[in-house]
């Protein structure tokens, strides 16, 4: 994976990576309840390995969520959402179907994860923007198209002695940060999710928590009925980060 980071002059140097030993224990005492709480939303109704369906409908066409339902058993629930069409600039709405009794929720068995990691929690600066900037995020399902996401504002910190700046986009109120690392598909217990993790910042003021213990795999490691965001260039690692979730895992021989 290829080296992102830029050197920045010593008068514009981010501040140092290292947490408060309060805000690393305060994190160390959440990482438990995260991690039963993560477990248990994926496999919920409308949790991530519930999803079967992602359908997006033609111009004109008037299907409705409860028309969707029709032949299914009571287990399944629809949900509408919308994007913008890559050809044609227009808004474009699509329906989701939800199995609480999915084949995928069956078949799972359990995410993955490293030990916490008191050396992956980071504090850094936050630094916003004027006006709504938006950047460009490839998506998994998009054959190589973009999706413009606004991005408020520039995460910056040195680590190592090495300078970053992290783009992490507004998810409904919340900062998300999708990022790659040096784990991303390596084989065997160190590998995590091939095409990158997410992680939600924590943001306050002028400042930024960035608790990797939390990272997670997104929904598209769950369902290939997700399109989701891919790690810019300047949100890879070249180092890995060994903290986090790694992998999705099911019972033997099921494909999701």
């Amino acid at each position: 994976m290829a080296n992102i980071v830029s050197e920045s002059s010593a008068l514009e140097a981010p501040a140092s990576a290292l947490a408060s030993p309060a805000t690393v224990e305060r994190s160390r005492a959440a990482h438990a309840a995260w991690r039963s709480g993560r477990l248990a939303s994926v496999v919920g109704p409308t949790g991530n390995l519930s999803l079967i369906e992602t359908r997006w409908l033609q111009p004109g066409d008037e299907t409705t969520a409860q028309d969707a339902l029709a032949g299914h058993p009571s287990t399944v629930t629809a949900t509408e959402l919308s994007r913008t069409d890559l050809e044609t600039g227009e808004p474009q709405r699509g329906i989701r179907l939800w199995d609480a009794n999915s084949p995928a929720i069956r078949e799972f068995e359990t995410i993955t994860a490293f030990p916490f990691n008191p050396d992956w929690v980071i504090e850094a600066d936050f630094t916003p923007v004027a006006g709504e900037r938006r950047v460009a995020f490839e998506h998994i399902r998009d054959n190589g198209g973009t999706r413009d996401l606004v991005v408020p504002g520039d995460i910056t910190f040195s680590r190592d002695g090495v300078d970053y700046s992290l783009s992490a986009f507004d998810d409904d109120g919340t900062l998300l940060l999708v990022f790659g690392d040096a784990t991303n598909g390596l084989p065997g217990s160190g590998g995590t999710y091939a095409s990158g993790r997410f992680l939600f910042v924590e943001h306050v003021g002028d400042r930024v928590i960035l608790d990797f213990n939390q990272a997670f795999v997104p929904p598209c490691g769950f369902s290939d009925q997700y399109n989701c965001p891919l790690p810019p260039r300047n949100n890879r690692f070249a180092l890995p980060v060994e903290a986090g979730e790694k992998q999705v895992v099911f019972r033997d021989g099921f494909a999701h």
